[in-house]
């Protein structure tokens, strides 16, 4: 298969960054955006929605993938239900805390649209989370569950995990700075079987990806890079540019230590491990 037949999976993140938690481990906790840089954000959210709608010439797989919160924000939530409904899309999905209301979810497309929702105690009760999975569950909406491996989440997430169905996947994150003792690790893999691919950086430099082959990113105003860890841009969504671009490529960087990263570096074959869950992170055949 050509780079022109394969899927290409677009990484879309605009200027918002203003998230509705204070989780201590983020730099974006209780950030608040500006009415100007909302508007220039809902309008960089239709615009690049547009250019989805129009490149019906590849099957595309979207992750929304912002800063702060983008479900608080009803441009997202408009936006992946259009999307959800076009015929060469395969999946669209964001990342989120889940703490807007599910309704909206009632007018997507179920096959389609696509939820990775993380878990932050001391955010939010575990009682309220689980009321909003469960209403996911309800509507046939696919998604994951995840959770920051720090000690102090532990026994939430083992909570977490007895009350949710066995067919939620439920990830751990490591926690960026922490290190993992063998206790530690084998703990947390024994609720994440796929944690060992976050606990330790994967080195990548000279590596083949598929980023920038099969798999790009996109910032707000258009540019492409070959994925968020890169800044170098590759090409323009809006002038045509990224077209030419796409080629296979090596890493340029040390270390890949991000899922959105990492996933698509091709030893780790874990493309083949989560198939058509990549984006929502749910590996095949849960």
């Amino acid at each position: 298969m050509s780079p022109d037949d394969a899927d290409l999976y677009v990484l879309y993140r605009g200027p918002l960054a203003s998230c509705n938690y204070d989780c201590p481990y983020c730099p974006f906790a209780k950030r608040v955006d500006p009415p100007d840089l909302l508007r220039a954000d809902r309008a960089d959210l239709h615009r690049f929605a547009d250019w989805v709608a129009a490149t019906t010439d590849r099957r595309l797989s979207v992750l929304f993938t912002p800063w702060g919160e983008g479900l608080t924000r009803s441009w997202y939530r408009e936006v992946i239900v259009r999307l959800s409904h076009l015929p060469h899309v395969a999946r669209v999905a964001i990342q989120t805390n889940l703490a807007a209301r599910t309704g909206w979810l009632a007018e997507a497309n179920p096959r389609v649209a696509a939820l990775w929702a993380t878990y932050h105690p001391g955010q939010v009760t575990r009682d309220r989370f689980l009321e909003r999975c469960r209403s996911l569950d309800e509507r046939g909406v696919r998604y994951s569950v995840g959770v920051v491996g720090l000690p102090e989440h532990y026994d939430e997430a083992i909570a977490l995990r007895a009350a949710l169905p066995d067919s939620v996947y439920l990830w751990v994150n490591a926690a960026d700075g922490h290190l993992y003792t063998a206790e530690e690790e084998q703990r947390w893999t024994a609720l994440d079987p796929r944690f060992g691919d976050s606990v330790r950086p994967h080195a990548s430099l000279g590596l083949p990806c598929h980023a920038g082959e099969t798999a790009i990113s996109v910032i707000g105003d258009g540019t492409v890079r070959r994925c968020h860890f890169i800044p170098a841009p590759i090409g323009n969504l809006y002038d045509g540019t990224w077209r030419a671009a796409l080629r296979p490529r090596a890493c340029t960087n040390s270390l890949c230590d991000c899922h959105i990263g990492y996933v698509h570096l091709k030893p780790l074959r874990l493309r083949d491990v989560y198939a058509d869950g990549l984006l929502e992170r749910i590996p095949a055949g849960w």
